[in-house]
Formats: C-alpha cells, sequence, structure tokens
C-alpha cells in the first residue's frame, strides 16, 4: 500500500486522523478501572494491584509495529525516568493479536522500556478500559480512576486529510502536564487530547460463510497493490504477504482505504492520466470494507493466490551493480538537526553504462528522510558543491517514490570514469543510529539505447513567503528549446507546501493541464509517469503554479513569524516542478554530426532564449554570496549550454585575484583558488580588468599572459571578458567554454546583459 518512512512519519502508514472521541471511542474520563493481570513478553505475571502503592499509574496501549508507537517508546522510557521517585508506576500493553512475545521483547530492547510490558491476550484490558489505537494513554490516580486520556504530546501527528507534521520539539507535553497536575491534587485542565494511532489489532469472530474471504479475494488485492512495499526488506512497517501477516491489521486497512489514505496517491483524478495511479478501484474498495465487516474472514487457504515474486530485497529486476555510499556506516545523533551529508563513492566503471533501472535504498529507513544521487564526472575534485549541478542528477529515495525500469530505448547516460554523490537527509529520532545507504542498478544495451532520459525542472529561487501567511503563490517556468517528450512530473516543496500544478502552454497558446495536487504531502515524493509521453514542439512552456502556508495552521510549521525563503533544509522551503524528459529526435544508434555540439543547439534556440523576471533577479542576487552565485550559474548554463565556467576577476592592491567561481563538473581549467593571486603586467586578463570594452575570444590559442596561456593549455578553448566595477573594485565578469566559437553575437548579448545586472546587483546592496 506504498511507501512508509516509519520514524519520521514521513509517510503516515496506516495510522488513524481524527479527534479521540469519534463514534466507538466514548470518553473514559471517570471510569474507575477493576484489577487486570497479564503476563510480560518474559512470561512474568503483573497486576495492576501490584502497584497498590503507587500515586497514579500510566497505562500506555503500544504496538511494535505502529510508527507513531515506535516513535513514542523512546518518550515513554524518559517521561518513566523523568517522573521515577513520584509515586509514578508506568505499564505498557500491548493488545494486538499480530504482535509475538518475540515483537514485544525486541521492542523493548530497541525503546529501553525498563518498566512492564504486557501482553493482553484476547484484549480484555483494552476491553476495559476502552483501549482503541496505539499509542494511547490512560492516567489513572490513586483510586484507579482515569484522569486523563489521550495522546503523550503533539510533537508527531496528523493534519487534515492524513498529511503528517514533526515539530522539532513538542509545543505542549500533555501526560507530563497531566502528571503534575493529578500529583498535586488539582483537576486536569485538559483531561482528554486528540488521539491519533494505528488501530489495536482485536481478534475477532469471523462471519461464518462470509461472500468476501483473505483467501478468495483480498490476497489478490494486496498482492497486486500492497506487497509491492509490505514485505520484508522494504520500506513499509510491516509485512501484508499472509494472512496471518495481515488479520491484525484488518481495521487499519478498512479505515485507510475508506478514507482513501492508502495506497497513497495525492492527484486529483480529474487531470492527467498515469500509468502508475496507485488508487484502488470501487470494486476493491468494497470488498475491503466488506471483508472488514465480517470480522476479516481467512476463506479457504489452498485458494490463497501465490505472493508476486520480487527480487530479494529490491522492487527492480536483480542488479547489475550495488553502490554503497561509504565503506563504513555514518553515526547519525539521536537528537538536533543534521546538515545534509554529502558522500562520494567510485564504483569502479571503466566503461560507459546506460542505466536501465536504479533503486536507492535507505540502509536506517528510521532516520532516513531522502537521499539524492548526482553523477561526478572524471575530472573533478569532488566537493560538497557537486550535487547542485541538476544536469547530472541521476536518482533519488523519498517515501513515495517507486523505481522505474525504462525500455530497451531508453537510459540514463554515466560516463565512464564518473563517481558516484550520495546527498543523504536524515532526521534524528531520538536514539543513535547507523547508516550505510546504497544504490542497485539494472544496466541497459548499449547498442539499442536511442533515447537519453534527463531529469530537468521549472524551479523557483527568488520567493520570499510572508510571515503568517496560509496562501502565497509561486510559479516557475521550463521552455523546451528542442523538440521534446514529457515523461513523467514529480512536484517537490517543503513542510509548508500546500497545492501544486502543472500545466503545458504551447506554441500556438494552447494550454493543457498535466497534473493537479490539491493537498501536497512533504512525507510523500511522487513521481507521476505519463501513461502517453507527450510530444512537445520546440517553445512549449511547462508552467507551474504552487501555493505554501506559512500559518500558524499548518502545524507542520516550524515558525509561522518567520520570512521563508529557498533553502535545502526543511524549515526552509523549495519549489521545483521535477520532470523527466527525453529529445524527440534524437536517435543514438544513428552516427554523431556536427548539429549536437552545443553551439548549434544554441543557435537553433537562441530567437527563444530571454532573460524572465527570475533570471533577472537571480542575476542581481549573485554576489551576495557563493551559494546565489552557484545558483545563478545553474540557471545561465541551461539557457547557454556551451557555457561551462563563470568566474569574477579583481585588480586588488595591484594584484590579479580571483572573488568567485563556478564551473562544470569534470572541467579542467585554471585559476581555481582565491588565494591565487597574479601580477599585472603582461596578464590579458588584467588588460581586460582596466579596459571598458567586452572582450570576446572564440580561439584562445594566441592570446597572452600565463593565466590565460594556463587556461588554453587545459579543457578551455574560448572566453567572454565584461568589464565592470564592483564594491570599488576593477572587475570582469568573465565567461568561458571548453567550445571554440563559444560566444557569437547572440550569446555574448545575453551573457553581457547578465554581467550587468550582476554588477548593478552588487551595487544596490553596497548601498
Amino acid at each position: 500500500m506504498g511507501k512508509t518512512m516509519v520514524y519520521c512519519l514521513a509517510a503516515a502508514a496506516l495510522v488513524a486522523v481524527g479527534p479521540i472521541a469519534t463514534a466507538g471511542e466514548a470518553s473514559p474520563i471517570g471510569k474507575k478501572v477493576e484489577n487486570f493481570s497479564a503476563l510480560d513478553f518474559r512470561g512474568k505475571t503483573t497486576s495492576l494491584a501490584d502497584f497498590a502503592d503507587s500515586k497514579t499509574v500510566v497505562v500506555a496501549f503500544l504496538g511494535t509495529e505502529c510508527p507513531l508507537a515506535k516513535l513514542y517508546g523512546p518518550r515513554l522510557a524518559e517521561l518513566a525516568k523523568e517522573f521515577a521517585g513520584r509515586g509514578v508506576t508506568f505499564i505498557a500493553i500491548d493488545a494486538n493479536r499480530q504482535d509475538s512475545d518475540s515483537d514485544l521483547a525486541h521492542y523493548a530492547k530497541e525503546h529501553n522500556i525498563e518498566f512492564p510490558l504486557l501482553k493482553d491476550a484476547g484484549n480484555k484490558i483494552a476491553d476495559q478500559l476502552g483501549a482503541v489505537r496505539t499509542p494511547e494513554i490512560f492516567l489513572l490516580d490513586g483510586s484507579r480512576t482515569v484522569r486523563y486520556w489521550g495522546r503523550i504530546d503533539d510533537q508527531y501527528g496528523f493534519q487534515e486529510g492524513g498529511i503528517a507534521f514533526q515539530r522539532s520539539e513538542p509545543k505542549r507535553r500533555d501526560l507530563a502536564v497531566a502528571l503534575d497536575e493529578v500529583l498535586s491534587g488539582k483537576p486536569v485542565s485538559e483531561p482528554v487530547a486528540q488521539n491519533q494511532g494505528c488501530r489495536i489489532g482485536r481478534i475477532k469472530q469471523p462471519v461464518a460463510n462470509s461472500d468476501v474471504t483473505y483467501s478468495k479475494h483480498i490476497a489478490a488485492i494486496l498482492n497486486q497493490n500492497c506487497v509491492y512495499c509490505h514485505r520484508n526488506g522494504q520500506i513499509a512497517p510491516f509485512p501484508l504477504t499472509s494472512y496471518e501477516e495481515t488479520v491484525g491489521w484488518a481495521e487499519m486497512i478498512g479505515e485507510v482505504v475508506q478514507e482513501q489514505r492508502m495506497p497513497p496517491w495525492h492527484a486529483d483524478p480529474k487531470i492527467g492520466h498515469f500509468s502508475n495511479d496507485a488508487r484502488l478501484s470501487d470494486r476493491d474498495k468494497a470488498l475491503i470494507a466488506k471483508w472488514v465487516e465480517n470480522g476479516a474472514p481467512e476463506g479457504i487457504p489452498k485458494e490463497t493466490p501465490p505472493v508476486q515474486q520480487f527480487a530479494e530485497g529490491w522492487q527492480i529486476p536483480k542488479p547489475d551493480a550495488v553502490v554503497y555510499m561509504t565503506d563504513e556506516p555514518y553515526t547519525v545523533p539521536a537528537t538536533g538537526t543534521v546538515e545534509y551529508q554529502r558522500f562520494v563513492i567510485d564504483p569502479g566503471w571503466t566503461e560507459d553504462k546506460w542505466i536501465k533501472a536504479m533503486e536507492c535504498r535507505p540502509g536506517n529507513a528510521a532516520v532516513v528522510h531522502h537521499i539524492i544521487i548526482y553523477l561526478v564526472p572524471p575530472g573533478v575534485t569532488p566537493t560538497g558543491q557537486a550535487g547542485r549541478l541538476r544536469s547530472n542528477w541521476l536518482g533519488a529515495f523519498a517515501p513515495g517514490l517507486r523505481p522505474q525500469v525504462l525500455d530497451d530505448e531508453m537510459g540514463r547516460y554515466v560516463q565512464k570514469g564518473s563517481k558516484l554523490l550520495f546527498e543523504v537527509h536524515y532526521t534524528p529520532n531520538g536514539t543513535e543510529s547507523q547508516d550505510r545507504s546504497y544504490v542497485g542498478f539494472v544496466f541497459g544495451d548499449a547498442q539499442k539505447v536511442k533515447k537519453e532520459v534527463a531529469v530537468q525542472n521549472a524551479g523557483n529561487f527568488t520567493f520570499k513567503i510572508p510571515p503568517n501567511d496560509p496562501n502565497f503563490e509561486v510559479q516557475s517556468d521550463f521552455v523546451f528549446r528542442q523538440n521534446s517528450v514529457l515523461l513523467s512530473v514529480s512536484p517537490h516543496m517543503h513542510v509548508r507546501g500546500k497545492d501544486f500544478r502543472y500545466e503545458l502552454i504551447y506554441p500556438d497558446g494552447k494550454q493543457e493541464p498535466v497534473l493537479w495536487v490539491p493537498r501536497y504531502d512533504f512525507g510523500w515524493q511522487t513521481t507521476y509517469q505519463l501513461t502517453e509521453p507527450k510530444i512537445l514542439p520546440k517553445g512549449t512552456k511547462l508552467h507551474c503554479v504552487a501555493h505554501f502556508d506559512n500559518s500558524p495552521d499548518n502545524y507542520a510549521n516550524p515558525d509561522p513569524s518567520k520570512e521563508v525563503s529557498w533553502g535545502e533544509q526543511t524549515w526552509e522551503e523549495m519549489m521545483f516542478g521535477w520532470f523527466e524528459m527525453s529529445l524527440a529526435d534524437q536517435d543514438l544508434t544513428q552516427p554523431a554530426t556536427a548539429s549536437a555540439l552545443r553551439v548549434k543547439e544554441f543557435l537553433a534556440q537562441a530567437d527563444s532564449i530571454r532573460l524572465d523576471d527570475q533570471m533577472r533577479s537571480m542575476a542581481r542576487a549573485a554576489l551576495e554570496n557563493d551559494k546565489t552565485f552557484e545558483r545563478c550559474a545553474l540557471q545561465l548554463f541551461e539557457l547557454v549550454p556551451q557555457l561551462d565556467r563563470v568566474c569574477v576577476t579583481a585588480i586588488e592592491n595591484d594584484r590579479l585575484r580571483l572573488k568567485v567561481l563556478y564551473e562544470r563538473l569534470g572541467l579542467n581549467s585554471a585559476l581555481r583558488n582565491r588565494s591565487t593571486v597574479a601580477k599585472l603586467a603582461g596578464q590579458s586578463l588584467a588588460d581586460y580588468i582596466l579596459g571598458n570594452q567586452v572582450v570576446v575570444n572564440q580561439e584562445m590559442s594566441n592570446i597572452s599572459g600565463s593565466i590565460m596561456r594556463s587556461m588554453a593549455n587545459k579543457d578551455i578553448r574560448s572566453s567572454m571578458h565584461v568589464p565592470v566595477e564592483i564594491g570599488g573594485l576593477r572587475c570582469t565578469i568573465n565567461f568561458w567554454s571548453a567550445e571554440a566559437g563559444a560566444f557569437p553575437p547572440e550569446a555574448a548579448r545575453l551573457l553581457e546583459q547578465v554581467a550587468r545586472l550582476m554588477a548593478e546587483g552588487a551595487k544596490v546592496a553596497q548601498k
């Protein structure tokens, strides 16, 4: 039924949403609890009466596989220690039919549970207290009367529509507050708090001769729609590959299917058609509802269809190669914020590869939020910035992303000698953990590949979301400058993301909607694969519109009082309309011709290239810091594909110095260190700075000066230099290419505009 981030709740897997006092869940406040007894996982009998001297007793219903119960296991252990010595006893109860004693033992060890953890066989204790979900708390006073009922705190939970939220810390520690109040002899200020969690897997008596059974109906539905992720070794928190594994989750399955939270699918069904549409049919939903209503009968076991077979541990066919991010695991701290971690590994590929399928897998799904894998072409020293070049995106893992197997005529290209850069986002979960994530590849036949599949995006880097704004709009565009094929779309925002729309605007003005996600959920990063790829004529625009909720009503909002701009961390925001594409006219099985050169490609598109408002804004902000310069350069590389390097050089204290630089991965160039200084005499680059004319060198072989000669002796074949003044210094903004003749008039005019905007923005910033 989908992928699930177990600890960071990104997927809300089979977890209920809504107020605690729903139908069949009457409030137990004021109810006196009679003595109960049960065995713990070691076989020892424990009774409520054993703690007659305790001033209060916390009864916590838990489940070993429920994502929320896993999150709150360590929290309960912390609370037990916090209130030790104050006459408080903690008792945990597991009433799930699907949880064994060994499951309880593992849960207790994993979460440092030292108080009793009892197995409620037959749900007798759960029935007496009226417990419905896990985790669910009943706080009993000295007379064993229920004084508080509900959640532990409000750090983790779900908003309307089942969208998960995770605060950096709780705003209200409901159980701790209630304990303090009861111990102080005060009324509980909030005796009932919204409780969310997995339904307890009670033992029920199935209806005899039910017309719907697991073996005849439900197993086939699960095999087709759920087992892809709900099997051992996959990201879902529990398997659904047999009746024994499934029956305890029957009510939970019925609930999330009825509420259309599982299988996860967020696209409006009225817009677009997608080959990976995960929605269940009305017939399947009706069968599941009837099966649950009838007590989840098994039927005749021999009628159960076999479980779909997968490559062991994989969702793709058996990989031809598996590459780990590091030789040794990375240690994720128990708490705090972990900056994006980047690991570069050499797969040792000595020949070009065409990737037909790939699957990124977290080594520890409890703490890995997402993984992006970039290519580091040969000839470049890997750095933390290497992964920011979007054209080098290879693949990713995130909840909701299902690996795609391309047909024989398509592939993702990897140049021999390339390294892989793993960019990993970790979310600490309260326990120090280790991770060693990895990726598997299935290679295609280079003789059959006709088209390269590339990942691009319509992105916006310049937005600023005002404080407390519940519906801030951000737009972005991408223009297809060659006849292209649109294969898939994948919207990306962070926790303030509210909705996202894609539409195509054709050269004749016709508009066509592609995707509408009315309730965006950061927890699910779905790639929507078009059932019929769209053939797009040159000049077609992909237009994206998104809205953000920066208000207090968004429970996932880290701080509604702050203005929010672009950034990598989840408390910042992104607006990317990612998509996969290929070139309509490309046939790699045919011999390459001169028309494939980047300058010719640029000239073929030049009449449609304009500096839009976003590019102008990015150019004006480019010299604020290294990151803004990098963003501007990345956008510029898309507009002018033959461009390989952008830098600023200045005359400072009668010396020539590099101020800022960004270049394509794999480029072999000189003047890369900002600490390097050069004498002015004999340097053409110094003459360009002191002059007042734009200089274009379409061929570098005869340019004087050690710097220019060093460039020419490496990869650089042509250059362009725009003299400007920045911060009182004479400078040039320099553009470089590995191709000769890279700066025809069309490119020169465009790049000069960008350089003037950079200098203008720097001047305004100084004032």
